[in-house]
């Protein structure tokens, strides 16, 4: 993408509270429903799917054949089951051909730009956040306001898929929280309990360490997985709003704030896996399956790394507080989803399918397919497949005071893609040049961000 235009450097310094970050509790009420947590065997209330296309958000007369783009390759696991499954779903309901493009996810990812500028899909995966705003902006993606209200998604869900235009670009399908992960016989057996504090942490990690278990699994090979590492800390050393100026531009790469985060991340680095940049997360994640790390910080996406009979051994904390003053209730939340592009010449075909990807059916063809369920966005999703892990996920969401969407998707794509990642990485291998890397990111972003 070519550097941004000076309407787009201001950009950042227009986006809503919707873009920057979901408001935790209007947007759990809605995927949740008053009284509905954690009570019962459910945690949302089942909703049949039996009712008309229009009623339920389905299909509508303007569907025909769509080509779907999925940021998951063939045969990857529940997430590939789930999107492929939906499709189908659709295919049968409306009776159109959905042609499947299943890439894998870092590819997708790091090639969107060039991907949505050439002959894109119809309708493809992606996610709310800074990234779907600056593609609304750029008019890579159309407006989809009349497929809206969907059904079963609130207001809040609404907002996120909203750009600083005031009009909507995306159809939420899924949202899941970043902790940090754990086998519970892992801690039960050696007596551990989930840290709280960073004493309590270096504490645990000290103790694994003298267990030869290594701490922490860690993967930076998938560029983009150190940012959520870097978030983390930034939330917990700076606060929630210091982290989103800074995505911003708002703050300064190269400040105290921001070189004590990375000071910090290299006194950790010690209790995490070596060699980290020539391992998957998929890999690191069946480290910590094997009992080789004892924890891991991710996305509740991890379950799809780790073997079926692992995944109910699982269990997480939020990242512990570095600052008794910020405490840890600011996490990273991503919410997940679809838009489609603008340069597809399928739109209404597009948008009907848009529409039924956002409705309870859709969840519900996703889940019954996969090995194990995303948490659905839709409140009238059902929750049958759901463990303990996707209801304690939905309850560390409601319990969070702020939360962001992740690095690269709260900030501008070349600043993420281009220098941030790679920055990452070059203090993965050499922690001690931090005013070097700092200095080098900032005048980037400055650059990229006016």
């Amino acid at each position: 993408m070519a550097r941004p235009t000076s309407r787009e450097a201001q950009f950042s310094s227009t986006l809503p509270a919707s873009v920057r970050g979901v408001d935790r509790r209007s947007l759990l009420r809605g995927a949740i429903g008053a009284g509905a947590l954690f009570g019962g065997a459910a945690l949302l209330g089942a909703c049949g799917s039996d009712t008309e296309p229009s009623a339920s958000g389905g299909a509508s007369a303007a569907a025909g054949p769509v080509k779907f783009g999925m940021n998951e390759a063939k045969g990857s696991g529940p997430a590939y089951e789930r999107l492929a499954a939906m499709a189908a779903a659709y295919a049968t309901k409306a009776g159109v051909e959905v042609t499947q493009n299943a890439v894998d996810h870092n590819t997708f990812q790091e090639s969107i730009n060039t991907y949505l500028q050439g002959t894109p899909d119809d309708v493809f995966t992606w996610f709310a956040g800074y990234r779907m705003a600056q593609f609304a902006e750029n008019q890579l993606i159309s407006d989809i306001s009349d497929v809206w209200p969907i059904d079963g998604l609130s207001d809040a869900f609404k907002k996120s898929a909203t750009a600083p235009d005031g009009k909507q670009y995306f159809v939420p399908v899924s949202y899941y929280p970043w902790a940090v992960f754990h086998r519970k016989s892992v801690f039960e057996k050696n007596g551990w309990t989930q840290p709280t504090t960073l004493d309590e942490l270096n504490a645990l990690m000290k103790d694994m360490q003298g267990k030869k278990i290594t701490p922490f699994a860690f993967a930076a090979k998938d560029a983009w997985a150190p940012m959520g590492t870097f978030d983390i800390l930034n939330m917990r050393l700076n606060g929630y709003d210091f982290h989103m100026e800074l995505c911003q531009g708002k703050q300064k790469w190269d400040s105290a704030e921001v070189k004590n985060v990375f000071s910090t991340w290299a006194t950790l680095l010690p209790y995490h896996q070596e060699n980290s940049l020539g391992r998957t997360w998929q890999e690191a994640a069946t480290s910590m399956a094997n009992e080789e790390c004892g924890m891991y910080l991710l996305g509740t996406f991890v379950v799809d790394g780790v073997p079926p009979e692992a995944q109910d051994d699982l269990d997480f904390f939020t990242f512990p507080t570095l600052d008794a003053a910020i405490g840890n209730d600011a996490l990273d939340a991503p919410i997940d989803g679809f838009c489609v592009s603008a340069a597809s010449d399928n739109q209404d075909a597009g948008k009907a399918f848009i529409k039924w990807l956002g409705s309870a059916e859709a969840a519900d063809a996703g889940n019954n397919a996969a090995s194990a369920p995303f948490i659905a966005a839709n409140a009238g999703a059902s929750t049958a497949k759901y463990g303990e892990l996707q209801k304690k996920s939905a309850e560390v969401v409601q319990n969070a005071k702020s939360i962001a969407q992740f690095l690269d998707r709260d900030t501008n794509a070349d600043l993420a893609n281009t220098v941030i990642t790679a920055s990452l990485q070059e203090f993965i291998k050499n922690p001690s040049d931090i005013d070097g890397i700092t200095a080098s990111i900032q005048q980037q972003a400055a650059s990229i961000l006016g």
